[in-house]
């Protein structure tokens, strides 16, 4: 399929980038209005784009059906402060109610049954069961467009941080598991940011790995090994030297099965480091490779 924006619907243009552009985090925006009539909304066009200063951009784009902006939007303009609260999968089924487009005078608070408290810098309201809570100052609003699926982009610095004690690990860091994140996809579709669904990758912050061009050809052209498994295998900062007492039983074995057919020798290797691959086992998994050159 080929898509060129423009000779597609925007409704249809709108979904195939959010089906495919994701999962995004979700900024739940407290905003209040020129009379202090607090409003909340969901927005899934948003992240961090720096920490000094500390900026968030979110963008509640332009309605596509009817071409209007939101009161959130609205808001922004009027005031120039919100609050970005974090939403986790306690809070998610009633971070969506909030994303119903209740009348002007309708607090969302109220609707989807969130406790409001006070911010420390900023007047819109906290959203108490979020896990973590930005105070921010809107530093300026980009508009991309006039019609309807434009974005505008609300560039904000953060100016107060509130972080629930009870989602840090024992080194005061946030605990992926305990904070429990949850993300937007396309349609109806989230995902959920913790247990089996949270791994580490491994990089090297100081020294560059010797990458996927720099492996022995037989490893870098296995029909074996995939490309998560050359990924690992390139990010080492040199290529191991192969060490003699890493034999183990079942190395053994393969080169003593296969010592006179060396297709099935390597074939049987590479079998052998891609399960040590899929474990992070990274170095022996090389040893193994290695073993029958």
């Amino acid at each position: 399929m080929k898509i060129v924006p423009g000779e597609i619907k925007t409704a249809q243009l709108h979904a195939y980038l959010l089906g495919s552009i994701a999962p995004r985090p979700i900024c739940f925006a407290s905003t209040i209005d020129s009379e202090g009539n607090a409003n909340l909304s969901p927005f899934s066009f948003f992240n961090v784009f720096g920490s000094k200063p500390p900026v968030l951009i979110f963008s509640p784009a332009r309605r596509v059906r009817d071409n209007t902006i939101k009161h959130t939007l609205e808001n922004v303009y009027a005031t120039k402060e919100v609050v970005i609260n974090v939403v986790n999968y306690n809070i998610v089924q009633q971070t969506s109610l909030a994303s119903c487009e209740y009348p002007k005078n309708v607090n969302e608070f109220q609707k989807a049954g969130f406790t409001p408290i006070a911010s420390d810098i900023v007047k819109p309201f906290r959203v108490k069961e979020s896990p973590v809570q930005l105070e921010c100052k809107v530093l300026q609003v980009v508009e991309t467009g006039q019609e309807g699926g434009a974005g505008n982009l609300v560039i904000c610095e953060v100016v107060c941080m509130h972080i629930d004690d009870n989602i840090l690990d024992a080194e005061g860091r946030i605990d992926p598991h305990k904070i429990d994140l949850v993300a937007r996809m396309g349609g109806d579709y989230y995902c959920r940011a913790s247990g089996a669904a949270v791994f580490e990758v491994a990089k090297p912050n100081m020294t560059c790995g010797v990458g996927v061009d720099a492996l022995p050809a037989h490893i870098r052209n296995s029909g074996i090994l995939t490309g998560n498994n050359l990924g690992l295998l390139g990010n080492v900062t040199a290529v191991p030297v192969v060490a003699d007492v890493l034999y183990d039983d079942r190395l053994v074995s393969i080169m003593r099965e296969y010592e006179d057919n060396e297709t099935a020798r390597k074939n049987a290797l590479h079998i052998y480091a891609k399960e040590l691959l899929d474990t992070a086992e990274v170095e022996k998994a090389w040893q193994v490779l290695m073993a029958g050159e």
